[in-house]
């Protein structure tokens, strides 16, 4: 489309700007505003955007635009790319996950221009952003005190969605399903795929998963032509399907002796972690019941009974393939890379 309307601004095919969406006021009288970057290209195309920090907490999507946004050779040659790097802007101060009404915003969509601040909020970035857009990128980390190994999670049944989350280049590609009230399923309403990119832990940045972030939104935006593609960058990246994933629970409530790390390979039976009280007695065990790989994990080194502590994927062929994808990751984005640059 040759104009798109946001936050009742006109922007145009071949401009750049900047728009403050208003959402409500606080008690203090002060206002508080969805800030929106709007890239067109001067050429037609797709329409992609790329949200953080729905979760207030979730830390990792904010810088991972800032930095994307700043690249001095970032550039798109079709389409346009919308760019909300806080949509949750009261979560974001108080760092906190939720909306001041304690309401989860992604629990909230497709919400309501009348409603709770969270129903506001998610009505406003529903219509004002995502109803424009074919795609949709959100990003996100592991909760409080809990760490992601960066992944992909969509919806593979649709084919489209599928070629895209492989595109994006994670190690590991999860199936989710849509949950009731949340920006995937108000996005499906308005025909947008979306992905959602986990990695890290709230609160924290975490270099690798910041800069996986960037290359994948980067790898997304050349697959749909959005991009110009150069050299070596130009290859076809690989991503490793999950058949399906489990957490494991808490055996006893403790303190947490752990053996194994994010990106780790497990087989069954293996003892990820001890359970014992302060006396230094063995309480309980936390067993891995299936071979796999872990992909989230709890680290804080206490416990109770029942809690979630390793999330683990499982592969239908060898898992020492996705260990290598993670190993050849880290060298590539962290250990091999200066610049922020090398990654366009």
């Amino acid at each position: 489309m040759s104009v798109i309307t946001i936050g009742g601004k006109d922007i145009l095919l071949g401009q750049t700007c900047q728009v403050d969406i208003p959402v409500a006021k606080l008690y203090t009288d002060a206002d508080v505003h969805l800030p929106v970057h709007i890239v067109r290209a001067k050429k037609p195309g797709p329409t992609v955007f790329v949200s953080a920090a729905v979760h207030g907490d979730e830390l990792n999507g904010i810088e991972i635009i800032r930095r994307l946004l700043t690249l001095k050779n970032f550039k798109i040659t079709k389409g346009t790319l919308i760019a909300v790097p806080i949509v949750n802007v009261y979560g974001v101060v108080n760092q906190s996950r939720y909306m001041p009404d304690r309401r989860d915003l992604n629990r909230s969509f497709p919400g309501s221009d009348k409603g709770s601040l969270a129903a506001r909020l998610a009505n406003t970035f529903l219509k004002e952003v995502v109803a424009h857009c074919d795609y949709g990128i959100d990003l996100h980390t592991g909760a409080i005190h809990r760490s992601n190994l960066p992944q992909i999670r969509a919806n593979l049944a649709d084919e489209v969605t599928l070629e895209l989350a492989k595109s994006f280049g994670a190690p590991v590609v999860l199936n989710s399903e849509i949950l009731e009230g949340s920006l995937r399923e108000a996005a499906a309403t308005c025909d947008t795929r979306v992905l959602v990119y986990e990695a890290g832990e709230a609160l924290r940045f975490d270099e690798l998963s910041i800069r996986m972030g960037i290359k994948g939104i980067v790898n997304v935006l050349r697959y749909l032509k959005m991009m110009h593609s150069r050299g070596a960058s130009a290859k076809k990246t690989s991503s490793f399907i999950a058949d399906n994933s489990s957490w494991i629970r808490a055996s006893a409530s403790g303190i947490v002796a752990n053996y194994f790390n994010l990106g780790d390979q497990v087989k069954m039976g293996d003892v990820l972690a001890d359970i014992g009280n302060h006396y230094g007695k063995t309480l309980g065990q936390v067993v891995a019941m299936k071979d796999g790989v872990i992909i989230g994990k709890q680290n804080i080194p206490l416990v109770q009974e029942g809690e979630a502590m390793f999330h683990i994927a499982f592969f239908s062929g060898s898992s020492q393939q996705v260990l290598k994808k993670i190993e050849h990751v880290e060298q590539e984005l962290v250990v091999n890379t200066e610049s922020s640059e090398q990654l366009l």
